[in-house]
């Protein structure tokens, strides 16, 4: 390795402590009590207890509720997001369509607008539609939230299925359904398994809209963080423990999918 390999080498493995940092100072004041978290500088050498967590997962119903509703918004509209973005994505790139271009720019124009400008419309339609307070209303939301991302990420992967491929499926008779299972599915599996996951990131840490548009029936597990920050002020370590539990669902996502993940996003960025 050269002398700026190794500079570069460095760099990399700098900047990936500094990003994991927060990480460790969360589950280190989670593992504290509150009078400890609360020090001022913190007590970094302070006992350590899982008190916190034991009082977590004996806690109240909407503990388990939020996590709960988290986890049916993200995996629904998730799933829905890959049901109605891979034929989308197959009409742009494998069977393209006219000015497919100007297609993409559309569906990328839908994310200009920032979501808190939306907020009072999609009150107001979901206040006077019954539909506040409704897991299936985020749903439907978080869906419309990521399909623009899905439908541009299946396009580049998409892009790469060989076309002798899908010319052998039609000479065998098959149908639109049975070659998006059949044949094109097992190709882009890693951009499946990327853009699953990353529409499931966004779901499941989204606030602004659940925060927004729910309350005690489908308030979410980042809605309910929000609910350690009262006017007795800011529990901390209780904080950091919820916060800590809430993350790992996606780590573990991310983990279990971390191959297939890179395999994705290299598949989509080669032409």
């Amino acid at each position: 390795m050269t002398t700026r390999g190794r500079i570069w080498t460095l760099v990399a493995w700098a900047a990936g402590l500094l990003a994991i940092v927060p990480i460790v100072w969360m589950i280190l004041t989670s593992l504290h009590t509150e009078p400890q978290a609360a020090t001022n500088p913190p007590s970094v050498a302070a006992h350590l207890t899982v008190a916190g967590y034991q009082a977590f997962f004996s806690n109240s119903f909407a503990t388990w509720a939020a996590l709960i509703n988290s986890v049916i918004a993200s995996v629904a509209s998730t799933g829905l997001v890959l049901v109605l973005a891979v034929p989308a994505a197959y009409a742009l790139s494998i069977k393209p369509v006219r000015k497919w271009t100007d297609v993409l720019f559309f569906f990328l124009s839908t994310k200009f607008l920032p979501v808190v400008a939306g907020l009072l419309p999609l009150y107001l339609v979901a206040s006077r539609a019954g539909l506040l307070d409704q897991i299936g209303f985020l749903v439907l939301l978080y869906t419309a939230m990521n399909l623009p991302i899905a439908v541009w990420m299946m396009q580049s992967f998409l892009a790469e299925v060989p076309r002798e491929m899908l010319e052998a499926a039609a000479l065998d008779g098959a149908g639109l359904i049975k070659t998006l299972t059949r044949v094109v599915a097992p190709v882009v599996r890693p951009g499946l398994a990327a853009t699953s996951l990353i529409c499931f990131i966004f779901s499941w840490n989204e606030l602004m809209l659940a925060r927004t548009l729910t309350a005690t029936v489908a308030g979410t597990a980042p809605v309910y963080l929000t609910s350690f920050v009262t006017s007795q002020g800011l529990f901390l370590a209780q904080l950091c423990v919820a916060s800590t539990v809430i993350s790992l669902p996606v780590l573990i996502a991310g983990f279990a999918a971390q191959e297939r993940l890179v395999q994705g996003l290299s598949m989509g960025a080669i032409r």
